[in-house]
């Protein structure tokens, strides 16, 4: 048996985990704002019914466990308090360019491939990867750029 039999119609199966990130607005708290530990967990929620409810080409979703306590550590850009709330998702992606869009988030804190234990890239497939890697890296760029020119 060689090398590409051995990947024919092998899928991957890992454990990725998201970190969703809550933190208070400026002078919102005096007024009725919400600690930030609810804003990470109301940010996980919304995420979460995202994950369950809308299809991601090439990725079968097949368990999210939100277990893991939110945890808060200080921020010193901010000078204050940032929650993050976990989620760890277990997919079966096609390949792994199929799991690019979910590496390149910023919420992206850890991957964990439990299978298949071996993975053999073609030319064909490693131009891919870096192709999409590109392509991942502009749209976060353009979304940055967005998020603080409109402020």
């Amino acid at each position: 048996m060689n090398i590409s039999e051995l990947n024919e119609n092998r899928e991957l199966k890992v454990k990725i985990r998201l970190d969703f990130k809550g933190q208070s607005r400026p002078g919102r708290f005096l007024f009725g704002g919400k600690p930030v530990y609810k804003v990470a967990e109301e940010i996980r929620e919304q995420q979460v019914a995202l994950f369950r409810n809308v299809p991601v080409q090439g990725v079968h979703i097949e368990d999210i466990d939100v277990s893991i306590e939110v945890y808060t550590v200080w921020d010193d850009v901010i000078n204050g308090d940032v929650a993050y709330a976990p989620v760890i998702l277990t997919v079966t992606a096609e390949n792994v360019v199929d799991l690019l869009r979910f590496v390149a988030r910023e919420e992206f804190r850890k991957i964990e491939i439990m299978e298949p234990g071996y993975q053999h890239l073609t030319r064909f497939d490693m131009e891919r990867l870096l192709f999409k890697i590109h392509e991942e890296f502009r749209t976060y760029i353009n979304h940055l750029e967005r998020k603080y020119t409109s402020r």
